[in-house]
């Protein structure tokens, strides 16, 4: 190794250097410019020729050479080294990385290169300070399209996962994908298409119930996923029919004795036989399983069983006919209500509205008001936020009602004016008889009784609400009303209809007055045993009145869509309610 001084022009440009790709214009105007004040700092390495010439061949720093020539410097200082039998391709491309990092494709190339002059793949692994398996990768990587190659070169790089779809395709595929999608000169290529037409569905060996016996029968060749993490078995096919084609005989092969093979829908869930119920617990002898593939072309299996076979109808358990109450129970026919589920919806509409329209308008006395305001918060549509123990949710619609009670400062300041029409305000947002989420029960049809809200209830004697009432409900309001019932529903319904277009009408069961007895069970099931100042006897616990709301709600689900519209209205009722109050 030694130094001497050179005319750069007689210098050889090695044909088999690591790095091809041009460097920016503005790199080099930077690295000319500081040639021409201070020459080069760090001398280009050569190599004598090996062919018999009596030349220098320049290992690294072409970039310095070609500039030193444009500054126009006669003489420039060289290290000269001994030739290596690889022709300097690792020395290139060690200094290259190092000095600063290499275009990936000229990174992808080098290997390749340093491969076909004898290295190994655990030599350059060791040699780069890189992984054996990062080795594969780039090989891998410089098997992409030559023309892909040449874009990327000019830094348009294709993400991660848009490489490594293009690379692990074969390059007859990629050619004819660059055909259709090459981009005009200047601009970039659509990666995302390119790799999206290149994309085939994979079926990865680790998802594989079958072994290499049905693999070979059904030409599965398995290729390794160099991408795929270390730990994990990478192994995949493209060989989609035959992949599923081996599961489905591996199913076959290792079906149980109840079970059965079963497609899947569009979801990918399996769809099991009619009348099936699929079990998610631990599964019984009697039950079956079916088996069916994912759609990662796994094999699943679930549980199910099959209901019991029913009776004759008539019969009994030992054949024999029924008799008795219970074969009159089965002849029977079924009576219609007296209300329908539409008509106990009209009645919780006509009576959430009155009692609106009595607790903004009708006279309230102060402790009748401070009583109404306790009972609606016993509503079972009431949630509070509170920092007591237990857990309680709601809303924070009742905020909007707090604020008038306070002054400019921050200060709780009302007259008594602001305080009624707060606490109407709150009554109206809380105590309701519509059914569903929202009804209050019990204590909306006493409120609605103590107040007289029955006065404010529309005239149900309209088509549309009697349309809801059974022949024996129409037949008591014409007795009501004086009114002689037709041979027809139909007529003694019209009847009505013409009877009550001049009169105010009110069903009984639309009434806010509850039936005593349920009352009486309601005062009885929501006594507490262990309020303030009560003591802790031997007593039983009450009856817990949520156990009733529970019952009610799951009766009137099937109404729970008619709730937006009863939003809606209450919104508007509150916006006019808001405006009397302003005025």
């Amino acid at each position: 190794m030694q130094i001497m001084k050179v005319d750069p022009r007689a210098l050889k440009e090695n044909p088999d250097r690591m790095r091809q790709s041009k460097s920016s214009p503005q790199a080099d105007a930077l690295m000319l410019a500081t040639i021409k004040a201070v020459g080069i700092v760090q001398p280009p390495v050569v190599a004598p020729e090996t062919d018999g010439g009596n030349g220098y061949i320049i290992d690294a720093g072409h970039r310095r050479v070609r500039l030193a020539i444009a500054a126009g410097l006669e003489e420039i200082e060289i290290l000269v080294v001994d030739a290596a039998s690889d022709n300097g391709a690792m020395r290139s491309m060690v200094e290259n990385s190092v000095r600063e990092a290499l275009n990936p494709v000229d990174q992808w190339r080098g290997i390749e290169r340093l491969v076909a002059l004898g290295w190994t793949e655990e030599a350059i692994a060791v040699a780069l300070a890189l992984p054996v398996r990062q080795i594969r990768k780039l090989r891998l990587l410089a098997n992409v399209f030559p023309a892909m190659l040449e874009q990327m070169a000019l830094g348009d790089m294709p993400s991660e996962q848009q490489l490594r779809v293009i690379a692990a395709a074969v390059q007859v595929d990629q050619m004819e994908v660059w055909k259709a999608h090459k981009p005009k000169k200047g601009d970039t290529a659509p990666w995302w298409q390119i790799a999206n037409a290149l994309t085939k569905k994979r079926m990865y060996a680790r998802d594989a119930s079958f072994g290499d016996d049905l693999a070979q029968a059904y030409g599965i060749e398995w290729v390794e996923d160099l991408f795929a993490p270390a730990d994990q078995d990478g192994r995949y096919t493209t060989n989609v029919e035959g992949f599923l084609g081996a599961q489905h005989e591996w199913m076959i092969n290792n079906l149980p004795k109840n079970g059965a093979i079963v497609d899947v829908n569009n979801w990918g869930q399996p769809e099991l036989p009619k009348k099936a119920s699929q079990v998610y617990g631990k599964p019984s002898k009697s039950d079956h399983q079916a088996m069916y593939l994912d759609r990662d072309g796994k094999v699943q299996a679930v549980h199910f069983r099959m209901p019991e076979a029913a009776k004759p109808k008539g019969a009994g358990g030992n054949g024999s006919a029924t008799g008795g109450d219970e074969a009159d129970a089965i002849a029977t026919p079924k009576v219609r209500p007296d209300v329908t589920q539409k008509g106990h919806d009209m009645i919780g509409d006509f009576r959430t509205d009155a009692l609106h329209d009595a607790l903004g308008r009708a006279p309230i006395e102060d402790g009748m008001l401070m009583a109404l305001m306790v009972l609606a918060f016993a509503g079972q549509n009431v949630r509070v936020d509170s920092g007591a123990d237990g857990t309680f949710y709601g809303g924070k619609r009742f905020s909007r009602h707090a604020v008038g009670l306070f002054d400019e400062h921050g200060k709780l300041a009302f007259d008594q004016d602001t305080l009624r029409v707060a606490v109407r305000s709150v009554l109206i947002d809380v105590l309701s008889c519509r059914r569903g989420m929202s009804n209050s029960g019990m204590v909306a049809r006493i409120a609605g009784e103590a107040i007289g809200a029955d006065e404010f209830l529309p005239n149900m004697g309209s088509e549309d609400f009697l349309l809801c009432l059974s022949r024996q409900a129409l037949e008591a309001s014409c007795a009501e009303a004086s009114v002689q019932p037709r041979q027809k529903v139909r007529e003694t319904r019209a009847a009505l209809v013409e009877h009550f277009a001049n009169e105010h009408f009110v069903h009984p069961s639309g009434r806010f007055a509850p039936p005593g007895d349920e009352l009486l069970d309601w005062i009885r099931a929501s006594s507490a045993t262990d309020v303030i100042g009560a003591g802790g006897g031997d007593g039983g616990q009450a009856e817990d009145p949520a156990d009733e709301q529970e019952e009610q709600i799951d009766e009137d689900a099937d109404h729970d869509a008619l709730q937006d519209t009863d939003v809606a209205a209450d919104d508007e009722r509150d916006q006019d309610f808001d405006q009397r109050a302003a005025a």
